[in-house]
């Protein structure tokens, strides 16, 4: 019986399979490692939000002129498994990338990494614009989560807002990060420098962790040189003690909702929550963010039995036990008179 014509032989067969194999393999291969864009192409940045999906992840880097193809850059997150796990963030893209370093990036989240420098002493306004002007959150957003139940109680922090406790640190930061991410970073960060220790020295100055924050930051935001930092923790601690008004000028500053610069005998006498020339005790919360410095100078004051201090104008201060010490130390500071 003779073989049918129309069918090659075994080995034919066999030889045609290899050869289809090799040479899809082969297109496969080029497909996933050719350059995807020419040379001379300066690097591109895509953003990539975190409710984007795969296909308008396609989108976003076909519009920049990342890829050429959406569903050849689909095939191959499909094939890889992380068509449902690539990674928001800001990427650049040099020129000549393959695919497969593409798909490779995103999955692994290696975008741009932006350090941001928050400095001691910020209200969380302040921080709020700082990082809105990097580009890395919507400010109103940022400032809407600060009083979040929600957060407040997954973070166990008591108060009704996270003012005091954005701590203020150097952080690495991606655009595309939620603003509720960013916001628990710097919360978790504080809780990392307030701990067990700091917690219990709280506990035996009979202070509540809140009241500790509040008064750093006013320690934090009259101090301009660290030695001072224990002993205006002193003047506030015995003026508690006493039950004296603390007579903080930053205090009433942020109570105003409009401040020229300068504080004038009106502003000392309007009224607010936060006008410690007004009010005893410490205001309703804290008013800046304050560092691990004026923390501990919180919870350790020196041992003083300073009641007042007034600015030298030089970023130190003068400090006096009576009020007859302090009115001169003021004549001679700020009135120009001598002492």
């Amino acid at each position: 019986m003779s073989a049918n014509p129309t069918k090659p032989p075994l080995p034919t067969l066999a030889l045609t399979v290899y050869l289809c194999l090799l040479v899809g393999g082969g297109s496969l291969w080029y497909i996933l490692n050719r350059p995807v864009g020419g040379t001379s192409e300066a690097p591109r940045v895509v953003l990539i939000r975190p409710q984007f999906s795969s296909l308008r992840i396609a989108g976003a880097l076909k519009d920049a002129g990342v890829i050429r193809s959406r569903l050849a850059f689909l095939a191959v997150a499909v094939a890889r498994g992380s068509y449902r796990r690539l990674l928001a963030g800001e990427y650049e893209f040099a020129p000549g990338l393959s695919l497969l370093e593409i798909v490779r990036r995103l999955e692994q989240g290696r975008g741009l990494v932006h350090r941001v420098t928050i400095p001691e002493g910020l209200a969380a306004q302040q921080i709020a614009q700082l990082l809105a002007e990097r580009g890395l959150v919507d400010r109103d957003r940022f400032m809407g989560l600060l009083r979040d139940r929600g957060i407040l109680e997954r973070l166990r922090l008591e108060g009704d807002s996270l003012e005091g406790y954005l701590f203020p640190d150097t952080y690495r930061l991606i655009r595309g990060l939620s603003e509720e991410a960013i916001v628990q970073r710097m919360a978790r960060r504080f809780q990392e420098v307030f701990g067990p220790e700091e917690q219990a020295r709280a506990r035996a100055l009979e202070m509540s962790v809140p009241e500790v924050v509040t008064l750093a930051s006013l320690i934090e935001r009259e101090a301009h040189v660290p030695e001072e930092r224990p002993l205006i923790s002193a003047v506030f601690h015995n003026r508690l003690r006493r039950g004296m008004p603390l007579q903080s000028d930053p205090t009433v500053m942020y109570g105003l909702s409009r401040f020229s610069g300068r504080l004038t005998k009106a502003n000392l006498q309007a009224p607010s929550p936060y006008n410690t020339y007004l009010r005893q005790g410490l205001p309703p919360g804290p008013i800046a963010s304050p560092g691990r410095a004026s923390i501990m100078a919180a919870l350790y004051p020196a041992s003083s039995r300073y009641l007042y201090f007034v600015s030298k104008n030089d970023g130190t201060h003068a400090f006096s036990t009576t009020l007859r010490e302090h009115d001169a130390r003021v004549r001679r500071y700020q009135m120009g008179g001598g002492g």
